[in-house]
């Protein structure tokens, strides 16, 4: 749990925890707002509005907008936290479709009894990779449940963001001869929520992943690079991306294994537990499909985000399937089929 940058404005000594009043509508729930959330989520020294709606200057032409609700158990994990996870994974969403990330909501559901300070903690969380995200968090709402109905604190964020380019990025732009490139290793975010929940200690400490994406695919897009698809590799890691794609354009992809990116100490981690790190859940990677003539400029673009950026395959043609098909060639040289797990491999990582 990383520090705040100073000491909680609600007094402590009066309120050590969430009250049910505190999402009542009175003093109490005034106070929360007033003294925590709109002076920490203020931006160019406005607070984010408290009337019921609000005005957004949106510059011309189309905009995405997006929504996600975090659930995580546990609140606070190595290299990240509830609230920067809430940013982060809006903005992620955003960037998928090419948009510029300008402005976001946060509602809070609270449960009676949580720690002040935890929430202080994780408002200054999001405070911070707001900041670093270039948003704005302009309007929000909070509510209280009762004590054992909410598991602490659950976060629900909508996004607005701006696209400034006339491409298709969208599954159905997905043609034979595309390449498909990952912009970084796999697992450790999956990995990190395991391994803290369950009390796991390996030689060295697993950190997520967990970061915006949307400047490496903004460069793409601001250097002419044409890309046909963007996905992020939430749950059901980059095995279940593809597969989604896949099923949605029709398409046969095959990747190979020895191209793919995996810290040493999560391939140990997933053999260990029974994992198989291509479902692993990440929380700062995304998969780039684009056509073979811009498949280097991307590749370079990337890692100048991070150096382990790598074409790892490529869109075969269509599929002789319904819902397409996923291959991997693996080190050996054999091939397998990647199909969609029944279930998830690890619950509650975002």
């Amino acid at each position: 749990m990383a520090a705040a940058n100073f000491s909680c404005p609600i007094p402590i000594e009066q309120y050590p925890t969430v009250l049910l009043a505190h999402g009542g509508g009175g003093k109490l729930m005034q106070q929360l707002i007033g003294q925590m959330f709109a002076p920490a989520f203020a931006t160019q020294g406005k607070s984010p509005n408290q009337h019921d709606s609000v005005a957004l200057t949106i510059p011309n032409g189309k905009i995405a907008f997006t929504t996600d609700s975090y659930v995580i158990q546990p609140l606070f994990f190595p290299g990240g936290d509830i609230g920067s996870l809430a940013i982060h994974g809006t903005v992620n969403d955003l960037a998928m479709s090419g948009a510029r990330p300008l402005y976001l909501s946060v509602s809070f559901i609270l449960e009676e009894g949580l720690p002040m300070k935890t929430l202080w903690y994780v408002v200054q969380s999001m405070q911070r990779a707001a900041r670093r995200a270039g948003v704005q968090i302009v309007t929000g709402d909070t509510k209280v449940v009762d004590r054992g109905k909410g598991d602490g604190i659950f976060i629900n964020t909508s996004g607005v963001g701006v696209i400034e380019h006339d491409q298709a990025i969208a599954p159905h732009s997905v043609c034979s001869g595309d390449v498909i490139i990952l912009s970084g290793d796999l697992g450790r975010h999956g990995i990190a929520i395991m391994a803290k929940r369950e009390g796991l200690s390996f030689e060295t400490t697993i950190k997520s992943d967990s970061a915006p994406v949307h400047e490496p695919v903004l460069a793409m897009l601001e250097a002419g690079v044409e890309l046909h698809c963007l996905r992020d590799l939430t749950r059901g890691g980059l095995a279940s991306a593809l597969n989604e794609i896949a099923a949605t354009a029709g398409v046969t992809m095959q990747i190979e294994e020895e191209l793919i990116s995996v810290p040493e100490d999560v391939q140990g981690a997933c053999e260990i537990l029974g994992l198989d790190p291509l479902y692993v859940a990440n929380e700062g990677r995304f998969i780039a499909i684009a056509p073979f003539h811009c498949a280097e400029q991307a590749v370079q673009i990337m890692r100048r985000y991070d150096p382990k950026a790598e074409c790892i395959g490529t869109v075969l043609g269509r599929s002789d399937r319904p819902l397409g098909r996923v291959t991997l060639q693996s080190r050996i040289g054999a091939t397998r089929i990647l199909d969609l797990l029944s279930g998830e491999q690890l619950p509650r990582i975002c």
